[in-house]
């Protein structure tokens, strides 16, 4: 992006270190489009170049001075005008005065903390971004560059399973069990239903992942719910004391890791819906939550002392060495 003014002007670019190198991966946008960017994780130092260059070649640029800006910022769309930043770091490039041929400036922000994922959501964008910016009296010239955060975790210690019973009296008894609560984002839901007690007859059977986004405080709560998945157990009446396996991949499907009041602005959670259906089209529910995660699957071993900031910041995680092991482990 540029801005024009009278006299001379200039185009900014922002270039990493580790362009060629780094990973690339897919980010929904706030249309809905997926577009490609440099993934980055806690801690991870973003360093490179700003490429100044004067599009009028003899003319020099007064500026009030050259900065770049490293910004992780919350944007809730119904309070567009509020950008609320938690973090906030700057370089100065240059001093006042003038540049009279293009120029390149390096930059450094060392082991940046980046506490929290990238999202994109119904009401809420959490993002990260470089801004260089040619300060002038009546303009000024900028530049942004939008990276992706992902938050990594280690396998939770306590990740007990999941026993539930739906009953309506003298007419219905299902339990549920799915083995775990807590699963990673390429994991499969493994579990059972068993049918104690039919006296309705039921015709359709399924299982839905939910996605909830909640943001605002106080009065103002937005609730988002957004069915992810929907996978049909059976299709049929069932009968007493008949058990159905469940197995459910998690891979194909587009998820966050759970998100619990991040900066106090938003949270995203994940439910796993049972819903049954009688011959009547009257409709049963039970719903319970579960924890999505991010698994460390970092090969780089520069990357190593990522994971165990990680394995600090989850909850239920032991030491910084077991996350060490499992990172070592996954990339071998």
């Amino acid at each position: 992006m540029s801005f024009f003014s009278f006299g001379q002007s200039a185009e900014i670019d922002i270039v990493l270190n580790d362009a060629e190198t780094r990973k690339k991966v897919e980010h929904k946008t706030e249309d809905g489009k997926k577009d490609k960017y440099f993934l980055f994780y806690d801690g991870e130092t973003v360093s490179g170049k700003v490429n100044v260059t004067l599009k009028n070649p003899g003319k020099r640029l007064e500026h009030q001075g050259i900065k770049i800006e490293f910004i992780g910022q919350i944007e809730l769309y119904y309070d567009r005008g509020n950008h609320h930043e938690f973090v906030s770091l700057v370089k100065d490039l240059a001093r006042p005065g003038e540049l009279t041929q293009s120029q390149t400036f390096d930059f450094e922000f060392t082991h940046v903390e980046k506490p929290y994922e990238s999202y994109t959501g119904q009401n809420v964008k959490l993002r990260y971004f470089l801004r260089a910016t040619i300060s002038r009296r009546l303009n000024d010239i900028s530049k942004e560059m939008d990276i992706v955060v992902h938050t990594l975790s280690t396998y939770p210690e306590l990740n007990s399973s999941i026993k539930m019973e739906v009953g309506i009296e003298d007419c219905l008894h299902i339990e549920f069990e799915y083995n775990k609560c807590k699963y990673h984002l390429k994991d499969v839901i493994v579990g059972k239903i068993y049918f104690l007690l039919v006296r309705i007859k039921i015709k359709h059977m399924e299982i839905d992942i939910i996605k909830r986004e909640t943001t605002g405080t106080g009065p103002n709560v937005y609730h988002e719910n957004d069915t992810i998945a929907k996978y049909e157990i059976m299709d049929g009446a069932p009968v007493r004391g008949e058990s159905i396996p469940i197995r459910l991949f998690l891979a194909g499907y587009e998820m966050t890791p759970t998100m619990r009041d991040i900066n106090k602005k938003f949270s995203v959670r994940y439910y796993l819906n049972l819903v049954l259906i009688d011959e009547e089209e009257r409709r049963y529910f039970k719903q319970q939550e579960i924890t999505l995660w991010r698994k460390g699957d970092i090969v780089r071993k520069s990357m190593s002392h990522q994971a165990v900031i990680a394995s600090q910041r989850f909850e239920g995680s032991s030491s910084a060495e077991k996350a060490l092991a499992q990172a070592k482990e996954d990339s071998n």
